[in-house]
């Protein structure tokens, strides 16, 4: 199961939000979470790569240590590894009793950074929210941000928050058009500044044993450890740069328009 992070910035106020439920997939879900199909995710479970899910009644469930696993059987493939070899790294790895040490580390290392549960709307729910105003043009526009995916009938929501803040800036007047692109230019400027600090990590901390090399099985728990503090790290550093950028763009944009404002009520009286 996922270790939920250290400490995050919301748990500096006094009452905490209950623990969200741990995710859980059907084969369907975990194919598209991991780009993956639903055709090779049973063939790893028949050579031993993956753990079986869970079974309830027909169905079985998967959860993020499967969600984890099959990130990190994915990348193996991507640098040149058969699933021949995958096996018998997993085999020797479990041989040598330094599966658990492994697993906590490819845990830390490959599950979700966030505890933001998906959500489903259909759209007439998604009409609802956005009070009629959720055009052709913005659902192209969400789905290729990924903010909303198509299943079936309805769409799944990776981030309820996003929608829902998204919902409420709609309601005050700005166009959900307009604010996807502003996703999109955000997301590409994350992304850029998130590639670079986990890359000093991986330098700084992976590589000091050597491109291309496992760390010690003894050194595993502390790296996995590093990886869970880092988490919350990057939360605390962002945030605040993100408060400081809304406080200059509002000073900027809103602080003439204030002053207008100012003068107009001093000439009314």
């Amino acid at each position: 199961m996922r270790r939920v992070s250290r400490k995050s910035a919301a748990e500096v106020s006094e009452t905490e939000a209950p623990a969200a439920a741990p995710p859980e997939f059907s084969i369907d879900a975990l194919a598209r979470e991991t780009g993956s199909t639903v055709r090779n995710i049973r063939a790893y479970q028949d050579r031993g790569l993956l753990p079986p899910p869970e079974r309830r009644g027909r169905k079985g469930i998967y959860n993020d240590a499967h969600l984890s696993r099959l990130r990190i059987i994915n990348r193996l493939l991507e640098r040149g590894y058969t699933l021949a070899n995958i096996s018998e790294l997993i085999e020797s790895w479990e041989r040598g009793n330094d599966i658990g040490r492994l697993l906590g580390l490819e845990t830390a290392v490959a599950s979700p950074w966030t505890d933001e549960v998906p959500d489903y709307v259909t759209m007439s729910q998604l009409l609802k929210k956005f009070g009629g105003k959720f055009s052709r043009t913005a659902l192209n526009k969400a789905i290729e941000l990924d903010v909303i995916r198509p299943e079936g009938m309805r769409y799944r929501v990776p981030s309820p928050r996003m929608l829902h803040a998204g919902a409420e800036l709609v309601a005050v007047g700005i166009p959900l058009e307009d604010m996807l692109d502003v996703v999109a230019y955000l997301r590409r400027n994350v992304e850029q500044a998130a590639d670079e600090m986990v890359r000093l990590v991986a330098i700084h901390v992976f590589d000091k044993y050597g491109e291309g090399q496992l760390p010690p099985k003894e050194d595993m728990p502390e790296l996995a450890d590093l990886v869970w503090r880092f988490r919350p790290l990057v939360e605390m550093a962002v945030l605040p740069e993100v408060a400081r950028a809304m406080g200059k763009a509002a000073d900027q944009h809103l602080g003439d328009r204030l002053a207008l404002l100012m003068e107009h009520l001093h000439d009314a009286r």
